[in-house]
């Protein structure tokens, strides 16, 4: 059924079961419900759910950063009982004390996708290593540029002016992976490398791609690499590149892996995309809910880092040596997790 709450006059989208006095309630907070990306997250921890026998109430604000929206959720999902909240956060910081409410409340707390800061803000983070995701397509960019990547004129996408942990880490792993000096790596837009055009922000959709795009070309119009939080802003970045006749001879790269994502590498719309998994992650999600509401257990970390990392791999139908990658055909295949 859906329900709509409201907070500061906005709206939250909430698909929602109703559990019986025995069943354990969890719930999914995403970002919004109109990403590919978390339509199948949603997806993944439905399924997961109901393996398990669990309740699931979804929860999405109606655009990235749509911060109080998910306020509203995490308040809601302790008033119902919930035994568990898997979270991507829009505002990774203004949201901890809302997780600390939710966490003194006995409820578990995964972070899925976006790190909350700190990262121990949360019981536990399921995601991909999205510094090593912004790396790879960094490291094939520059190889595939070749000598020419000490002239590039590079725009970057970002996500939002909050930025939130995720578009940190891929922003700063790309401008690494390519061979430029970081300023802090808390934070993008510092480094001073004559090579970045700029940076502009998208809220990860393809309107916001377009017009991050077309105003990071007019303030040079020679841009010739994209770096872009996501496949839905690389789709508008592509558009606004159609549009003067420059979509065959820029470089587009950026992150996610979806179905059609991958299909763009296939076109060439992007050039290489480091593919994620999100139903991997809404799935341990809700396994991870279950036994905390069995036992007690919490999830453990993957050993060396301080999270439980789901994987990367870097999708392109070009390989350059030095940097592993995998094909459009396996990219499809492996698509969503």
């Amino acid at each position: 059924m859906k329900r709509l709450l409201t907070s500061s006059a906005l709206a939250l989208t909430a698909l929602a079961g109703t559990a019986s006095a025995d069943e354990v309630a969890a719930c999914l907070i995403t970002k919004t419900d109109t990403n590919p990306f978390f339509v199948k997250m949603r997806e993944g921890a439905e399924a997961k759910a109901a393996e398990l026998g669990v309740s699931l109430n979804s929860y999405a604000g109606k655009v990235d950063g749509d911060h109080e929206t998910q306020v509203a959720a995490i308040e809601t999902c302790i008033a119902s009982g919930a035994k568990g909240i898997l979270l991507t956060a829009s505002d990774t910081s203004s949201i901890v004390p809302a997780v600390e409410q939710a966490r003194e409340a006995g409820l578990l707390v995964i972070a899925l996708d976006t790190p909350l800061e700190p990262i121990d803000a949360a019981d536990m983070t399921f995601a991909t290593d999205n510094f090593l995701a912004g790396e790879l397509i960094g490291q094939w960019a520059a190889a595939a540029l070749g000598d020419e990547a000490a002239n590039a004129k590079i725009a970057m996408l970002d996500l939002a002016v909050s930025q939130p942990t995720v578009g940190v880490l891929r922003d700063q792993g790309f401008l690494q992976g390519f061979g430029i000096d970081l300023g802090d790596p808390n934070k993008w837009g510092d480094e001073t490398d004559p090579r970045i055009v700029g940076n502009d922000i998208t809220a990860g959709n393809e309107e916001g791609g377009r017009k991050a795009m077309e105003n990071l070309l007019a303030k040079d119009p020679e841009i010739n690499v994209v770096y872009t939080i996501n496949e839905p802003a690389a789709a508008g970045a592509y558009e606004a590149l159609k549009d003067i006749g420059r979509e065959n001879d820029v470089l587009i790269v950026s992150v996610d892996g979806g179905c059609p994502g991958v299909d763009n590498v296939k076109d060439g719309v992007i050039g290489a995309t480091s593919q994620q998994y999100p139903l991997l992650m809404a799935s341990k999600g809700i396994e991870a809910i279950a036994a905390w509401a069995n036992d007690g257990t919490k999830p453990q970390a993957t050993d060396g880092k301080d999270f439980f990392d789901t994987g990367v791999s870097l999708v392109t139908d070009k390989p350059v040596d030095g940097v592993d990658s995998i094909d459009t055909a396996k990219g499809t295949e492996l698509c969503w997790g």
